[in-house]
């Protein structure tokens, strides 16, 4: 079955890993800008790796049939240092019309700081100036409902927001209801060890339908796997699902969500 990958870290992923998204039906993949596992140094480091999303990984991913598509912003990892976020915002604008470039993303919080804070609203602000779609990622473990809480709490007091354009992903069981219900689209992240499984993915879906909730491997240079929304499907078919409810939420879902960027254009394969 042809399905999206809507958040994958292609460039922390091997050709290999390609091959065999491409072999088991993927046809576009999404990938947000990204913590590169260290504090980049300079605004230098950071107009480089756009340059990668936006320049190299699209070929790469093309050599196998998978259209490659990316968010550009700045993680919340990084945040601290507001003085890097601001010349990093800064020079954002000039890679939102590259042809692959969805929206800002992936954006939002990791430990709840002051300063993470300051830095999401240059980005939120920024995204609704120039009218681009947002992907938000919420935090681990302890602080994950806290900071779904307070990207909710920020969405809200700004009348700006279209919501139908806006994911906030990461979600798990306790944070989904207050996303899905605000009129977002919900992302879940399908991890070994962390966030979700597909079974617990499955869950959700039956909990609360299948409108408005993107699933993705997320998969990086860590403990994930490129072939997770695969993985998801086979779960859903052993509980009984058919064709039809598998493909809308990895392959109906993701399209229209990527539908409303400007620079999508997708035309499926001839069967």
């Amino acid at each position: 079955m042809d399905f999206f990958d809507p958040h994958i870290h292609v460039a922390a992923r091997t050709t290999d890993d390609l091959e065999l998204m491409a072999k088991m039906g993927c046809l576009v993949v999404g990938e947000p800008a990204f913590w590169a596992g260290y504090d980049r140094t300079g605004v230098n480091s950071f107009c480089d790796y756009l340059r990668q999303l936006t320049e190299w990984e699209p070929k790469r991913a093309a050599r196998y049939g998978i259209q490659h598509y990316c968010w550009i912003g700045f993680n919340a990892k990084e945040a601290e240092n507001v003085g890097l976020a601001r010349e990093a915002v800064a020079l954002l604008p000039e890679f939102l019309d590259k042809p692959n470039v969805l929206g800002i993303g992936e954006i939002g919080l990791n430990k709840c700081t002051r300063n993470e804070v300051a830095t999401l609203e240059m980005l939120i602000d920024l995204a609704l100036r120039t009218n681009q779609q947002m992907l938000f990622h919420t935090p681990h473990l302890a602080d994950k409902y806290k900071g779904t809480r307070m990207i909710l709490d920020m969405l809200r007091g700004d009348s700006r927001v279209d919501r139908s354009r806006v994911c906030i992903d990461h979600c798990e069981e306790h944070t989904i209801r207050p996303v899905l219900e605000a009129g977002y689209w919900a992302g879940i992240t399908l991890y070994p060890t962390t966030k979700a499984n597909p079974e617990r993915a499955a869950d959700m879906v039956e909990t609360y339908g299948a409108e408005r909730i993107l699933v993705n491997s997320s998969a990086d240079w860590g403990p994930s796997r490129p072939c997770a929304v695969p993985d998801f499907m086979l779960a859903l078919r052993a509980r009984g699902h058919g064709q039809t409810a598998i493909r809308r939420v990895v392959y109906e879902n993701p399209l229209e969500f990527f539908n409303q960027s400007r620079n999508f254009l997708f035309t499926p394969p001839e069967r």
